[in-house]
């Protein structure tokens, strides 16, 4: 089978792995920590691949599950605080208007 196509295989393959496994979710660590073992898994899994494939199906992965729309525990503690920033900016208003 050429090069190309197993390229292909290993990397729909890790792509549904991380659909599956909730690594989205998960925290930076956390998520090298899983993309590390599951890389070295597809290395086990199509032996054919190079270490330089490897590598590019590992930065693919990182892309993937680095989407436009941040999600996650990192990007709801960042929405919340910037929900309290938000509020006590309000606040601020608020005592400023009743103080004229």
């Amino acid at each position: 089978m050429p090069t190309e196509k197993i390229f292909a295989q290993a990397r729909d393959e890790l792509f549904s792995h991380i659909n599956r496994c909730g690594v989205l979710q998960a925290t930076e660590e956390d998520r090298e920590h899983w993309m590390d073992e599951t890389i070295e898994y597809l290395g086990e899994r199509f032996p054919d691949l190079t270490d330089a494939d490897l590598a590019e199906l590992k930065a693919v992965g990182i892309r993937f599950c680095q989407p436009a729309i941040p999600h996650g525990a990192a990007a709801e503690a960042t929405e919340e605080a910037e929900v309290v920033e938000a509020e006590e900016e309000l606040e601020q208003v608020e005592v400023g208007a009743q103080a004229d």
